[in-house]
Order: structure tokens, then sequence, then C-alpha cells
């Protein structure tokens, strides 16, 4: 019989991790603004209609995240060659790097614990992240 608290451990567990990555990231940042660059360093250039639909918030929302973050260098807008009406929002040079070293101390951040454990442990977290991941693809 399945260990009816398992899902609820999993899901403290999994946020409390969660929140640990978020405070070794991207420095200053507000969580809505790694959200946006994250989200164009997986997508490309997107319209701003598009992000706020990928971002799940209005455009008034995203309007006022781009505008800061276009106001630190890390994203720039772009005219769109056919549709003078529409722009396109990008990460810069700056954005794309600063995303890179919040991935980069976050996974150096789970390296430094993982390697404390030994290697029967490790297999076992190895093992647990392939479940997890079926977890997050199943639909």
């Amino acid at each position: 019989m399945p260990n009816p608290d398992l899902p609820d451990a999993l899901r403290l567990t999994v946020g409390r991790l969660a929140r640990r990555l978020r405070q070794h990231s991207l420095g200053e940042l507000t969580p809505s603004q790694r959200s946006v660059l994250a989200t164009l360093g997986r997508n490309g250039p997107v319209t701003m209609g598009a992000l706020a639909e990928l971002e799940g918030i209005s455009r008034p929302s995203v309007t006022g995240i781009v505008g800061r973050l276009v106001d630190q260098g890390m994203i720039e807008r772009q005219s769109v060659p056919d549709d003078g009406r529409c722009s396109l929002v990008a990460l810069t040079e700056g954005g794309s790097a600063t995303l890179e070293a919040g991935r980069d101390e976050r996974t150096a951040f789970l390296a430094l614990r993982i390697d404390r454990f030994g290697p029967q442990d490790r297999q076992v977290l190895a093992e647990a992240v392939t479940l997890l991941n079926r977890m997050v693809d199943e639909e």
C-alpha cells in the first residue's frame, strides 16, 4: 500500500528546494523578472502579447517587467520587419550572461550538496530524478 504522506512530503521538499535555488540565482532580480528572462532564454524573441501568455500574466504586468529589464540592459525591444505596430523582446548579451550565471550558480549549489552523499545515495538520487521527470512529463 502506498504511503499516504508521500505526496505531501514530496510537495514540501520540492518547494523548499525550489526556494533555496531561487535564493542562489540572478542577484537582485525579482522572481517575475527571473521568470521573464528564463522564458526568453527558452523561447527566443517573442511579442509582448506572447510573453504575457507564456508567463500567464496580464499585458500591463509584462509591460512593467519588460520596462525594468530593458532599463537594466537585460533585454531589448526589436522591431518586427512586417508589422510596425508590433515589437519583439529578446535577451541581450548581458541578459543571456546573467541567465547562464544563475544556472551555473544553482548547479554549483546542488553539486556541493550532492558531493556530500555517498555513492549509493547518489544512485538513489539519480533514480529519483528519473521518476520525477516521468511525473513532470505525464499528461
